[in-house]
């Protein structure tokens, strides 16, 4: 059944929030973290650090996407199965700001370039796939120029740093990147009309549905 697309939310990641400390853990695929009242949500962006093991190497100065919550858990895509880890460690989320006024949102598809491995005897053209290219995201807004996720966008704009993203639908799941703020065009306007823009995001890297 078709999903309504209305209630769709995009937020631009700013500074660090307040560290989540894990009291205990499970180990396996995905990791199940315990902190009670812990706060998270799917789909939230995390660094993890300060645990303590001979194999917690696997899981410190990682950044992960909490895939799956409960009232006192929640579970990171990073797989311990069998290893040694005592999971007090913390972890960090990114505090995230929503942009406002969002009007439409499209992925355009990635595609992963060709290698020509053709040689001399070949029959026909032969190729390797290589890596991934996740594509843009771009989405147009209602201008609003004291909006605090606007105000980021255009900052991010500016800089030559990665920003993270997360698309939440109405069915609670989401979609996280990280990108480029490559354009911010706006605002446009014409006679009995809105101030809008459009937002075109460079992804750089995965993404990662929860």
């Amino acid at each position: 059944m078709a999903e309504a697309a209305q209630g769709t939310i995009i937020a631009i990641a700013g500074a660090a929030g307040s560290p989540v400390t894990a009291t205990a853990g499970v180990a396996g695929y995905p990791t199940i973290l315990t902190r009670t009242g812990h706060g998270l949500s799917v789909g939230d962006v995390v660094t993890l650090s300060s645990f303590t093991g001979g194999d917690a190497a696997l899981l410190n100065g990682q950044v992960a996407v909490v895939q799956f919550v409960t009232a006192n858990t929640f579970a990171v895509g990073i797989d311990t199965t069998d290893k040694t880890i005592t999971f007090t460690g913390t972890a960090t989320p990114k505090d995230w700001t929503d942009i406002g006024e969002v009007v439409d949102m499209d992925r355009a598809a990635g595609s992963r370039s060709e290698i020509d491995t053709t040689h001399l005897t070949s029959t026909s053209k032969e190729f390797l796939l290589g890596l991934r290219d996740s594509g843009t995201y771009t989405f147009s807004i209602n201008w609003v120029f004291d909006d605090a996720g606007q105000l980021a966008l255009l900052a991010a704009e500016g800089s030559d740093t990665v920003s993270s993203f997360k698309v939440t639908y109405p069915s609670g799941d989401t979609l996280t990147f990280d990108g480029f703020v490559q354009s911010v065009s706006g605002p446009s306007l014409g006679v009995d009309d809105k101030l809008s823009g459009t937002v075109t995001i460079r992804i750089s890297g995965d993404v990662a549905f929860a």
